[in-house]
């Protein structure tokens, strides 16, 4: 059997707003995220004001800003090859839109990045992870306004000087997350308008993004002309429920509108026809200007950075249902919390996109949210973590096998952190504990789960041990 690349990169993953904390220190400004509570995660309608009587779980979340140091040890120790983390923009520039950036939040995430290299792991950074600066929705409407472009490239630029010295990067995260629940305000920083068309919306907010990363792909090869850079794709498929003609097209739709839309514009330069379509028949008014197309043809990704959790079903009364209801495959087990579990889709995802856009794949997220016990010894049992990467790094490397030019692998997450989906801690996805709990309270600690040492005999034996 074809063997992982030598350089294969074996790692874990965070994301500022759900490990850092210290929301308003060292000069950082507030984005999205700190106004995030646990009952308004899905809403687009966020007011930015602080409700005292509520918990923000990401102001304090696991408290990373300061113990970045001890973490990244930890994950040392696990073998890690790569870490991906992510840079908050109001750190650098706290309302988005000024001229000079804060120099403490260069200074943090250059030590962040130094201790990496410390160890020997590989950075990996995403610019744009569910986070705007606040100053920029207040101040010009968040991603709905163009102008946010010409700033996003601005912060780019600033951090492509700052940190050339990093390989690889993404600009947003789960671009192709625009249309799902509260993703308008979590991924395009822009809160709904009574009246507004919420889908001609998420399309403009879309279209700006999508210049903004390809202004900011040809912005990093001028100063890191070997670097690998794209948008990030939520990676999945859609299986038809059955073999019916009208179930086969209702996901053909499906896989056109969630998945090869967004890639044949990131990777292949060009708007598909199916959006195109969309946007005439339905009347949308997207704004937009000739150059956008012409970047858009010019900074084209040059490799697939993708998380993949699951596949979906899609049947033509599915498709009537219009909606992101995760309809049960009889053929597969589900989580804790009703996410399908299909370790053979990642071969099938790999395979898929690869054959269709000929540029390697980086399964940047892959992981299993699950609530551990504590025991009284102070350890966690987590076999069926451990089970679940089990299976699909099998099957990742039957997709190497078949042939599929495959970077790396990072788990969610590289340690326990808050929970983007609804903002808890008891969702966990890591094999380092950290002793909090959903309301803010505990001690802190970080604990090795028993995956810990199974992860690091994955990456000693480079995927071949997997017992």
């Amino acid at each position: 059997m074809k063997k992982f690349r030598k350089d294969f990169m074996w790692g874990g993953a965070v994301a500022a707003n759900q490990c850092e904390g210290s929301w308003n220190e060292d000069g950082k400004g507030a984005d999205t995220s700190d106004f995030l509570y646990f009952g308004n995660y899905s809403a687009n309608d966020v007011v930015f004001r602080i409700d005292e009587t509520k918990y923000y779980p990401t102001h304090k979340a696991i408290g990373f800003y300061h113990t970045y140091k001890e973490d990244i040890k930890l994950m040392a120790e696990m073998g890690f090859k790569c870490f991906r983390f992510s840079i908050a923009w109001s750190r650098i520039f706290p309302n988005g839109d000024e001229d000079t950036p804060n120099e403490k939040g260069l200074k943090h995430y250059e030590d962040v990045i130094n201790t990496c290299k410390s160890y020997n792991i590989e950075p990996l950074i995403t610019l744009s992870h569910t986070e705007t600066p606040v100053g920029l929705i207040q101040k010009y409407g968040g991603w709905r306004n163009r102008k946010l472009i010409q700033f996003f490239n601005h912060y780019a630029e600033t951090c492509f000087k700052r940190f050339n010295n990093v390989k690889y990067w993404i600009t947003f995260n789960e671009i192709n997350f625009i249309f799902a629940d509260g993703m308008l305000f979590q991924n395009g920083g822009v809160t709904l308008k009574d009246g507004e068309n919420i889908r001609e919306l998420c399309y403009q907010v879309l279209h700006n993004q999508l210049v903004a990363n390809a202004r900011a792909i040809k912005t990093c090869h001028k100063y890191i002309p070997d670097a690998y850079i794209n948008a990030m794709m939520e990676g999945g498929v859609s299986y038809s429920e059955s073999c019916k003609p009208e179930d086969m097209i209702a996901t053909l739709k499906d896989n056109q509108n969630y998945t090869y839309a967004f890639l044949d514009i990131l990777i292949n330069g060009k708007y598909p026809y199916s959006m195109v379509r969309e946007i005439e028949q339905e009347g949308y008014n997207i704004e937009t200007t000739p150059q956008d197309y012409l970047d858009i043809k010019e900074g084209t990704g040059n490799y697939i950075p993708l998380s993949y959790y699951s596949t979906r079903l899609t049947s033509e009364e599915i498709a009537k249902e219009k909606t992101n209801k995760n309809h049960p495959n009889p053929f597969t087990e589900k989580t804790q919390w009703g996410w399908t579990i299909d370790a053979i889709g990642m071969r099938y995802v790999l395979n898929d996109y690869y054959q269709r856009y000929n540029v390697p794949c980086f399964i940047v997220e892959n992981g299993l949210g699950a609530k551990d016990e504590l025991t009284q010894d102070n350890e966690i049992h987590d076999e069926y973590r451990v089970k679940f990467m089990r299976e699909n790094i099998k099957q990742m490397h039957l997709a190497v096998d078949d042939g599929v030019e495959v970077l790396g692998y990072i788990m969610w997450s590289a340690i326990d952190l808050v929970s983007q989906s609804k903002g808890e801690m008891s969702k966990r996805y890591s094999f380092i504990y950290v002793d909090i709990n959903d309301d803010g309270t505990g001690s802190q600690k970080r604990i090795k789960k028993d995956g810990f040492d199974w992860y690091n005999k994955v990456i000693k034996s480079n995927g071949e041990n997997l017992d």
